[in-house]
């Protein structure tokens, strides 16, 4: 019984114990619960908040690089101002000083008008002084009779009447000795200008028109990705513009217009213009145009009677379809020099179809797959002769410029039918011939360089682009490259302004699907 008393004694005890302690217990678990969903809300927030600003930056970085772009578009379009601006103020300063010459001319006129009316009043105060003089006299004369009167005074007028005239005419022709010279000269320049500033853009620049403008904006690319791609490959500048409906090509190479622009009109018709689609149809066109240049080549020969060519002479004669000469086409240049060979050999009793031969092929000289240093004269000789042209024929292209002795008559013939054909009023312009020699200077002097794979002189000179080999030459030596260039560029030229070398190297890299 006491055993059963002390048990239950214990459980109270500890019933009691147990319901004291097990609050105490359950609020400090609901603090360290609350802690730790702290923590974690803690660590969520911190999380998010890194998201937003991570979102942040991106958004601003994003608006940065648009804000980057049209300010690039803004300066751009300053650009163009400003230069139209400055077209806009050389034409206002040409109007200006015509404006100026004229109101000269017509002051000299006025006062040369001025100066013949008082030569008028002179003359008629003198006449009048002269019939009081011839009165006075007939007065004292008596024993004339009317008639005899008045034949000494009607001779008597006549002298002096043609003395006055005589000065009057040494005053003009003096006027007109010391102003004529310096008038001629500034006609003569004026003209030349204006008539050499149109046969250069005549040679240089070739226009394409397209239907919409919507179609710059694929020649153009992403990035200007595509317009790079063309240019690179056909060694020409393609300039879009805001020119209404037309893209134009420039460069001084007329072969390298004509392929741009059949490349472009390739493209542009179907539609897919990208990198790599770009050089397959500029290495068609490329394909087409030698093929052309040989059908132009046997053509011309058929035409004139020209027969038993080598292949590689019809295929000069047909590349000078694209070449000038001071201004002139130097294949009708060349075919206007045949003519008249033929006919001045027959007057004299010649062979008029060996002279028509050497004045078809006295310039080949002037179209030769590189670029040799002998004067075209000697270097159609050689090309003549490797082709095995007969020796009068080659004599009479080597010396028609006196640059080797004239063995043949032939030789006097085609040198006379050049500078007939050459003189023309209009037939040529000097400047542009320098201009393209200048133009092809520039890349010689890069090409001298080793590692340098092509070169393509632009914007009319004013700027060398360099493409080398990416397995020949660093990075680092592209920079040292340009500087070299542009010192003997320097040192050995004469050109206006300054001349941009810009270096390209590229990396290909070329796998094929099978």
């Amino acid at each position: 019984m006491g055993v059963i008393i002390g048990v239950a004694i214990v459980a109270i005890w500890a019933v009691y114990f147990f319901r004291a302690l097990l609050p105490a217990k359950m609020k400090g678990l609901e603090v360290q619960a609350r802690q730790q969903a702290e923590q974690e809300a803690e660590v969520i927030k911190q999380k998010k908040l890194l998201e937003v600003k991570e979102k942040f930056l991106n958004k601003k970085a994003e608006l940065e690089k648009e804000v980057q772009q049209r300010n690039q578009q803004i300066q751009q379009g300053e650009n163009r101002v400003k230069q139209r601006e400055q077209s806009l103020n050389q034409r206002q300063d040409e109007l200006n000083r015509r404006k100026q010459e004229l109101e000269s001319q017509r002051q000299r006129l006025e006062n040369q008008q001025t100066a013949l009316e008082h030569k008028e009043e002179e003359m008629q105060q003198r006449m009048e002084s002269l019939l009081d003089q011839e009165r006075t006299r007939l007065a004292e004369i008596s024993g004339l009779s009317v008639e005899d009167a008045r034949e000494r005074l009607v001779e008597s007028l006549k002298d002096e009447a043609k003395t006055q005239a005589q000065a009057y005419i040494n005053d003009i022709m003096d006027d007109a000795k010391m102003t004529a010279n310096k008038e001629a000269k500034r006609i003569v320049i004026q003209t030349i200008q204006r008539v050499a500033t149109e046969t250069a853009v005549e040679n240089s620049v070739t226009v394409f028109h397209i239907e919409n403008d919507d179609v710059k904006g694929r020649v153009i690319g992403r990035e200007g990705r595509n317009i790079r791609a063309l240019e690179a490959a056909t060694g020409t500048e393609i300039v879009v513009d805001d020119t209404p409906e037309a893209i134009v090509i420039s460069g001084f190479d007329p072969v390298r217009r004509e392929i741009a622009r059949l490349s472009l009109h390739q493209l542009v018709a179907d539609g897919r213009i990208h990198p790599a689609r770009i050089e397959e149809v500029v290495a068609k066109v490329k394909k087409q145009i030698d093929e052309e240049i040989m059908e132009t080549g046997k053509r011309t020969a058929i035409d004139l009677g020209v027969h038993g060519l080598h292949p590689e002479l019809i295929r000069l004669i047909g590349k000078m379809k694209y070449r000038s000469s001071y201004g002139q086409n130097l294949l009708m240049h060349s075919r206007e020099t045949a003519n008249l060979c033929a006919i001045m050999a027959a007057e004299l009793g010649l062979n008029p179809k060996k002279a028509k031969r050497a004045g078809l092929l006295h310039d080949i000289g002037k179209v030769p797959d590189e670029d040799p240093e002998t004067p075209h004269a000697l270097y159609g000789y050689k090309l003549a002769e490797m082709y095995k042209e007969k020796a009068d024929i080659c004599n009479a292209i080597g010396a028609h410029h006196e640059e080797m002795e004239m063995e043949t008559l032939i030789a006097p013939i085609v040198q006379v039918c050049d500078a007939i054909s050459g003189a023309r009023p209009g037939a040529r312009r000097e400047i542009v011939e320098a201009y393209i020699k200048r133009l092809k200077d520039l890349e010689n002097i890069a090409m001298s360089y080793p590692g340098v794979v092509k070169t393509f002189a632009i914007q009319a000179g004013r700027e060398l682009r360099v493409i080398v080999g990416a397995d020949k030459i660093t990075d680092q030596e592209t920079e040292k490259l340009s500087g070299e260039i542009a010192t003997k560029i320097q040192n050995e030229m004469t050109y206006p302004g300054q001349v941009k070398i810009t270096v390209i190297r590229e990396v290909r890299s070329v796998s094929y699907a099978k």
